[in-house]
């Protein structure tokens, strides 16, 4: 199989995917470089040109050549026996939409499924599957009841219900953030649940080459400047933020956020590997969401993780493509 790194995405995550793409081909120096841009076509790159990128989460990418559409260039890499690494995030290269094209032909694919991604996309669905699983899930408020759910509980937090959170997080605080958060809902289905103080955290999970799966060191993330928002500038524009891996929980909260991560992972039916959101409140971890294509840059969550647990990034990534060849075969 020809080891093909795609990366970019016609959606907002488009810069995370470009300097994950540059992590991937450092560890991949030999596998093929496409980009899907935001016109819907994937063309090739030079590693140069990737790698000359400085700004990744800033400037957009642009390669010079014209592509193809992406339909057309899944049919290409089937015929010509590609796998593809999966250096996307969010939309529809996290919803499931890009997966089942790849599954319709046969193609080897890094991560989970079309229907495990669908489904964790979906933050109300996974919390109800999550919750299944006896994952501790915070209550959900309906737009018709904002109000009242602000004079009950004083703060809430509201987010796209069926995109990454790292765009379009809205904290309400204040009656004025009650008519933000309105606006919002008006272009996309916005996730709205009571504020939960404590501390954030993340976990990762992974899918060892014999299938088992390893719940990786949790990390504690401290957001920048006293916020407490990790949003898109907290992860990657913020450098004041920090991120504790492992982080400095009590052992029996440790034991508890990979128990509950890998329970969501399960019930999520993700493959490969994945991680999963949560606050540690006063009375124990509470699940937010599982991201089935967590970020792969440098400065990202999840390779901090397997650092931690003794695990090289190429590594991991031969690992995860023997298992991508393993699914298409079957």
């Amino acid at each position: 199989m020809r080891i093909t790194i795609l990366f970019g995405g016609t959606n907002k995550e488009r810069l995370v995917s470009v300097a994950s793409a540059q992590a991937l081909h450092r560890a991949l120096p030999e596998a093929d470089l496409w980009f899907w841009d935001v016109d819907d076509t994937v063309r090739a790159v030079r590693s140069d040109a990737l790698l000359g990128h400085t700004r990744p989460f800033e400037d957009d990418f642009k390669p010079a050549n014209r592509g193809v559409a992406l339909a057309q260039a899944l049919d290409a890499a089937k015929a010509e026996d590609r796998l593809l690494v999966l250096g996307l995030h969010g939309g529809r290269a996290e919803n499931g939409e890009l997966q089942a094209m790849c599954e319709m032909r046969g193609i080897a694919f890094t991560g989970s499924g079309s229907a495990s991604s669908h489904l964790a996309f979906d933050k109300v669905a996974a919390k109800r599957f999550a919750a299944i699983a006896g994952v501790e899930a915070p209550t959900g408020v309906a737009l018709e009841e904002l109000d009242a759910a602000f004079a009950r509980y004083g703060k809430l937090i509201a987010k796209p219900a069926r995109d990454g959170s790292s765009y379009g997080l809205i904290f309400v605080n204040a009656q004025q953030d009650l008519a933000a958060v309105r606006n919002a809902a008006k272009t996309e289905e916005y996730l709205i649940e009571p504020f939960i103080s404590g501390a954030e955290a993340t976990c990762g999970v992974l899918e060892q080459p014999d299938g088992s799966l390893t719940a990786l060191p949790p990390i504690e993330i401290i957001p920048a400047e006293g916020g407490f928002g990790f949003d898109y500038r907290a992860k990657y524009l913020a450098a004041a933020t920090q991120e504790i891996c492992p982080g400095r929980f009590a052992p029996e909260i440790m034991a508890e956020l990979m128990a509950q991560a890998l329970k969501a992972h399960k019930a999520l039916s993700c493959s490969g590997y994945s991680r999963s959101d949560f606050i540690v409140a006063e009375k124990g971890p509470v699940f937010l969401e599982t991201n089935t294509l967590p970020g792969l840059t440098q400065a990202s969550l999840y390779p901090k993780a397997l650092k931690a647990q003794g695990i090289a990034f190429a590594d991991f990534l031969h690992d995860q493509i023997a298992l991508a060849a393993q699914r298409a075969r079957r």
